[in-house]
């Protein structure tokens, strides 16, 4: 009988790191997780990846056109999106940036105003 009582405290012992074991495995522990802000920009600069490549531009140019991104998620998107291309044999849309021309001004806006020949006659009106 002495053994029995001999485990129990050792028994109590474990007992408080158990419990805050339990407890502490429901936290959300800062710093274990990237924060919400790190993943939109991740996976914002993955699909500027993938759009470069649909959009028949190199990497070099989406690096030079999106230099917030960061360089590894844009590549990540950019492979993604290739071989996607190519399993479902997808042909690009070239891009359309520095193609477009600016419309024509037109010649004149000015409108001229006829002034009214006598204030109580009625012009164009039925």
């Amino acid at each position: 009988m002495e053994n029995m009582f001999q485990k129990v405290p050792f028994m109590l012992q474990r007992l408080p790191a158990l419990f805050a074991l339990l407890l502490l495995t429901g936290c959300d522990i800062p710093g274990i997780s990237p924060s919400p802000a790190v993943l939109q920009k991740e996976a914002e600069a993955k699909a500027i990846g993938s759009a470069c490549r649909h959009a028949l531009r190199g990497l070099e140019d989406c690096y030079t056109l999106n230099p917030k991104a960061t360089k590894a998620a844009v590549f990540a998107g950019w492979k993604d999106m290739d071989a996607y291309m190519r399993e479902n044999k997808i042909e690009g849309t070239p891009s359309m940036l520095g193609k477009a021309e600016k419309p024509a001004k037109p010649a004149s806006t000015e409108e001229i105003i006829e002034p009214a020949a006598r204030s109580g006659t009625t012009q164009g009106r039925s």
